[in-house]
């Protein structure tokens, strides 16, 4: 083989689809019994009619990354529905916040919808800079400079102390809300940043639900890569250097344990210094009937945020930070039947899917604190709990071992690593090891499905390893 990738991630996967398109021999190796890493979907082991998103669930950057964009899931069968309202933040005492699809819409219903409007009006107009800013591989000089002002700004607005520049609290909580999504003390430069991409991506493409979960979106890159001549091997853990390039779609620290001292010295320094962020605990229900929200919007609402006000999101997320578990956590939660009915069975039970931020390696189970949550904002929610499928932190390494500690952003959510990498390196995804490279998350731009890291992997095994300095289509 040419080329051996090592983890079916979506970044390895488009790693290897790209080495491949490229003429080159590969295969992937992947330690589950399944492929697609966090773009796994699996059936429920009570009632296998009812499928749960394993990692990712709802799916902004299947269509704005460049290259799922380029490689056209729809084109490829792959449904993605948008909703009407990307997201909701319910409020204790007070009017629920909702992001529509429609800028005008969001900043209507808002108590001071300018402000929403003069923070991502801007953005919405040069969404392609903004997102090639954001997704790009944080080397090469902006194509848009006037976006990379506006978007530095807004960093600065609502990554530092000064982030009382958007008014009203609900709107306040809705950006927090979304900012949550990257695991990270608020504010802070790294959390406002995904803030601004994803708040930007749910008024422009906004955050469609795969038809299927999102294991759809994996295995269309799977046929693609094999309809190149790759070849996929299951149940196949490396504990040994694989022989030629290889592409590591897994946490920096495995390679420690894989090539142990063989590894420079330095670099194995390195990789012990490695540190891994705060973790989530999985919490997955069986419903027998939609979420009775006493706010009728928030039944629209495909993905919620639970997290409460401003101020309770970025006590919360100190609180893990600080090793201890917040009596109210950051709750992501997906409804993913409610833009694809096919997710609900015979007898009406549907999915729900959700994720509780608690510090790293947490060994709480979080079903109860995130059913309180629940039960807050929908009396009775109780009562339509027909099963409740609980991982906590400390045991997610064992469908992706990836997620140490629970660490869904494999230890990437800092400036330093969004930035740089995992350890000091002019280009993040190379190691010192001959042949050796990275392409997880942990490498810029970070975490996300959305094959970037992958991307920027594959162009530079593709360039030095074989020389072909042009990247091949990846279209259908």
């Amino acid at each position: 083989m040419d080329v051996t990738v090592v983890g079916s991630g979506p970044n390895g996967l488009a790693a290897a689809v790209i080495c491949a398109r490229s003429g080159l021999s590969v295969q992937v190796l992947e330690a589950q019994p399944t492929f697609g890493g966090g773009a796994r979907t699996l059936p429920d082991p009570e009632f296998p009619e009812i499928s749960h998103d394993i990692c990712s669930a709802v799916h902004p950057l299947a269509l704005a990354s460049p290259f799922l964009s380029e490689f056209d899931l729809p084109a490829r069968g792959v449904t993605l529905n948008v909703p009407e309202v990307s997201y909701a933040n319910p409020l204790p005492g007070s009017r629920s916040a909702v992001g529509y699809h429609d800028l005008d819409r969001t900043a209507a219903e808002l108590e001071h919808g300018q402000s929403w409007r003069r923070l991502f009006g801007p953005m919405v107009e040069r969404d392609a800079a903004v997102l090639d800013l954001l997704l790009g591989d944080k080397r090469s000089i902006p194509t848009n400079p006037v976006a990379a002002v506006q978007v530095a700004r807004r960093l600065l607005e609502q990554g530092t102390p000064a982030w009382g520049a958007l008014s009203g609290a609900d709107a306040r909580a809705l950006f927090s809300g979304v900012a949550a999504h990257v695991i990270s003390p608020m504010p802070s430069l790294v959390s406002a940043g995904g803030g601004l991409m994803l708040g930007t991506l749910a008024h422009t493409v906004g955050w469609p639900i795969p038809v299927g979960g999102s294991q759809a979106i994996a295995d269309a890159l799977i046929e693609d890569l094999r309809a190149h001549g790759g070849v996929l091997i299951a149940d196949r853990e490396v504990t040994e250097p694989p022989t030629g390039v290889t592409l590591f779609d897994t946490a920096p620290t495995a390679l420690a344990a894989i090539y142990g001292d063989k590894l420079p010295r330095r670099y194995a320094k390195a990789l012990q210094r490695y540190r891994f962020g705060p973790g989530v605990a999985k919490v997955d229900f069986v419903l027998s009937d939609d979420v009775p929200f006493t706010d009728e919007r928030l039944r629209r609402a495909p993905t919620l945020h639970m997290g409460g006000t401003r101020e309770q999101m970025a006590h919360a997320e100190r609180e893990i930070v600080a090793g201890r578990h917040p009596e109210w956590p950051m709750v992501l939660a997906a409804l993913p039947h409610l833009l694809d009915p096919g997710r609900i069975d015979a007898k009406g039970r549907r999915p729900m899917w959700t994720y509780a931020h608690v510090p790293s390696g947490s060994t709480v189970d979080q079903a109860e604190p995130v059913t309180r949550i629940f039960e807050r904002f929908a009396p009775g929610f109780r009562d339509i709990v027909v099963a409740v499928r609980s991982v906590p932190a400390a045991r997610l390494g064992e469908h992706n071992a990836n997620l140490v500690g629970g660490d869904i952003g494999v230890g990437g959510n800092t400036l330093m690593h969004a930035l740089g990498g995992p350890t000091p390196r002019l280009n993040p995804w190379s190691t010192p090891i001959p042949g050796v490279y990275l392409c997880s998350s942990a490498t810029p731009p970070g975490g996300g499905v959305h094959g970037m890291a992958g991307y920027f992997a594959a162009r530079t095994v593709l360039r030095r390893e074989f020389g072909i300095k042009t990247m091949p289509a990846v279209s259908p």
